[in-house]
């Protein structure tokens, strides 16, 4: 256990002076290829605030107003019956969009029920094993400018049902 903590110290400056090596070993002009990315990456950035802004503004409407636990209490009856717990449809869903807030509702559920109770250790393997599938789709075909995105909702969806699922049967079975 004690080399993976020195290696998690040392990883990122190894890995920072290894870049800079090989970029002077290959006599590239290491500081303006740095300056150029910074500068991409900037405008990267500036492309994609606005969606990044409209997401957390919205997922902030819809959890401030109270629809999230309406609607788990609307589904509620539904999930419960096939084994999903209601209290966590909220996160489920917000997870489709933001993975700070759904990781606030988790925090949330830790407070209320704990973090080694059955809510909480679904809730543990459910933020690690989905993503904000809204979010990053969005940001990764703005930046690249995709308009068809042909399969990638309807596969990412699939994925993420998998994995709710995956985190309650696993826990169940523990």
């Amino acid at each position: 256990m004690k080399i993976i903590l020195y290696l998690s110290d040392y990883i990122i400056p190894l890995t920072i002076f290894y870049i800079v090596g090989f970029g002077l070993l290959m006599k590239r002009p290491v500081y303006d290829d740095f300056v150029k990315g910074a500068k991409k990456g900037a405008k990267t950035v500036a492309g994609i605030m606005p969606t990044l802004v409209g997401l957390m503004v919205g997922v902030g409407v819809m959890r401030a107003s109270g629809f999230l636990d309406a609607l788990a209490g609307f589904m509620g009856r539904w999930s419960e019956a096939l084994g999903f717990p209601s209290r966590l449809l909220p996160m489920a869903l917000v997870k489709l969009f933001s993975s700070s807030a759904a990781t606030g509702l988790a925090l949330d559920i830790f407070k209320q029920y704990g973090p080694d109770s059955q809510l909480g250790m679904i809730t543990s393997i459910m933020l690690s094993c989905t993503e904000t599938v809204f979010y990053t789709m969005s940001i990764y075909f703005m930046s690249v400018k995709v308009k068809k995105t042909r399969y990638t909702l309807a596969g990412a969806l699939a994925a993420t049902l998998a994995g709710v699922i995956m985190s309650v049967i696993l826990v169940q079975n523990l």
